[in-house]
């Protein structure tokens, strides 16, 4: 049976603070690397910062596996957008942790672009 999270419990209807979505990874990173599973439920909420699931979700992909993730990780009651910005953010941290030369290209990239800030 996978452990059930309600969203919007966490954050309300928008899902855009770091500080949310760091407190959502902290619940569900050590369920799931225990080989569990986890049902984010986004019902109410229709806001969405891909930085919001870069934190949350994004960063699973360090130390589990994607197909333990696509396996054990559950969304529902998603909404479209949500889905393309989740969707867009999985597939971008897929790439980023899986291929260390494109992880060094991109925060070499990063590194020049916060130098001239």
């Amino acid at each position: 049976m996978a452990t059930y999270i309600k969203v919007y419990d966490l954050c309300g209807a928008n899902c855009i603070a770091a500080k949310h979505a760091t407190q959502l990874y902290e619940q569900i990173y050590p369920i799931l690397k225990s080989g569990k599973e986890v049902e984010l439920d986004f019902a109410g909420t229709y806001r969405f910062l891909s930085i919001f699931f870069n934190i949350a979700i994004g960063q699973l992909f360090r130390d589990i596996p994607a197909e333990a993730i696509a396996r054990s990780l559950k969304f529902t009651n998603l909404d479209e957008l949500g889905q393309r910005v989740n969707a867009q953010v999985i597939e971008s941290a897929k790439l980023y942790y899986a291929d260390e030369n494109y992880r060094k290209a991109v925060d070499s990239v990063m590194s020049e672009q916060f130098s001239y800030a």
